[in-house]
């Protein structure tokens, strides 16, 4: 009878826990969306960092006694600007916004909001990265929603344009403005 060795069936081993490991990641509830770990807790802190001539974040801006919108974006960012209208609107209708302008330069980044408007109460200037790797960003644009105490509810990855705004953004918006 031929003996096996235990390194012939190392392979074996491999392929089946990579096999459970697909299976776990098919049938999770979203395999499209990422997990937040901010969700349901305070929000992290924002670089204190100001984009010229726009106000800056203050102490008191992420727990405002209201639902509040913080949202990433750059100005090099194409969906970040295919959103732009939409932030508009919500800020014209009364919905405090903050921005966080990171992976920019200044330059770009205020001139972007001169021309095209300023949807924020206030904007954090982070060209490196540190809050939006704080807050769990991947990539811009992402918003979430705060409510008044400053506990993130809700993280919301892409634009805030069509179906997917309106069938996912907005029922968590208005779910959190009823409470």
């Amino acid at each position: 009878m031929a003996k096996v060795s235990p390194l012939m069936l190392a392979p074996i081993g491999i392929f089946a826990a990579f096999v459970a490991m697909a299976a776990v990641g098919m049938f999770r509830d979203n395999p499209n969306e990422l997990p937040s770990t901010r969700v349901g807790g305070p929000a992290p802190a924002l670089t204190d960092a100001q984009l010229a001539d726009f106000p800056a974040v203050g102490a008191g801006d992420l727990a405002r006694g209201e639902v509040t919108l913080v949202n990433f974006w750059a100005s090099w960012c194409p969906p970040c600007r295919a959103e732009h209208p939409k932030l508009l609107e919500m800020a014209a209708g009364g919905m405090p916004i903050i921005g966080v302008n990171f992976r920019d330069t200044e330059g770009p980044a205020s001139s972007y909001l001169e021309d095209d408007g300023n949807p924020f109460v206030a904007v954090a200037f982070d060209p490196a990265a540190r809050s939006a790797i704080d807050w769990g960003v991947t990539a811009p644009p992402e918003t979430f929603i705060l409510d008044g105490d400053g506990t993130v509810l809700y993280r919301f990855q892409g634009p805030l344009v069509g179906s997917d705004y309106e069938q996912r953004f907005l029922p968590e918006l208005e779910k959190a403005l009823s409470n």
